[in-house]
């Protein structure tokens, strides 16, 4: 995906080009780990829309993300938060709390699996690796979710959205028991869905095909 911006990233040109359409809405986005993320390009183009937002970042990952960060405007928050931890989960929906009167939407891009279980034979999978897929690629909605539901309350509702891809439903060489997370997934939002649905948040998974 490119477009014609003022650095690698894409930012300023797009961002001044905005309709603004998500003026004053607050966004959670997790799971940005570089440029070529799917969370970072919806980040983008929600920021190209003015929305604000709070991104957060996994260890490593903490330096892209806040050269990323640095190319929106209104500049965002951007926080720690490893998806494992429900410690660092409460810590950024408390951050938001006390920076904003709630928050309108949650981007979950959280995903990860072991290489070694995803390039070697299904059957193979290790018990360590299923757990790692399921716990940050599928129950971490359920965990962010439930720390978003208060703040998007306040708000009058919101939307959550998460990331799925057609590995869920057919088998992909390579995918393996991230596949697995991914069915998890679909079916943890529609849960989810049923469940706060009565609150006035919707619940969706997108699955935008190979990029």
């Amino acid at each position: 995906m490119t477009d014609d911006t003022r650095d690698a990233h894409g930012s300023d040109r797009t961002a001044m080009n905005g309709s603004g359409r998500m003026q004053g809405k607050v966004g959670l986005v997790v799971g940005v780990a570089n440029h070529r993320s799917l969370a970072w390009a919806i980040a983008r183009a929600a920021g190209t829309e003015g929305a604000q937002l709070v991104l957060t970042y996994q260890g490593r990952f903490e330096e892209h993300v806040r050269e990323l960060a640095a190319t929106l405007a209104p500049a965002p928050v951007v926080l720690p938060c490893d998806v494992q931890h429900d410690a660092e989960i409460d810590a950024v929906f408390a951050e938001i709390g006390e920076r904003f009167d709630g928050h309108d939407f949650l981007v979950h891009g959280a995903a990860f699996a072991p290489r070694e279980d995803l390039t070697g034979r299904f059957v193979q999978t290790s018990r360590e690796g299923f757990r790692q897929a399921l716990d940050i690629s599928a129950y971490s909605l359920i965990a962010l979710a439930g720390g978003a539901q208060p703040l998007l309350e306040a708000r009058g509702g919101g939307s959550v959205l998460t990331l799925s891809f057609l590995g869920s439903d057919r088998v992909f060489p390579n995918y393996n028991v991230m596949g697995v997370a991914k069915a998890a997934l679909e079916s943890t939002g529609r849960y989810l869905a049923s469940d706060l649905g009565p609150q006035g948040i919707r619940v969706n998974a997108i699955s935008a095909g190979p990029v």
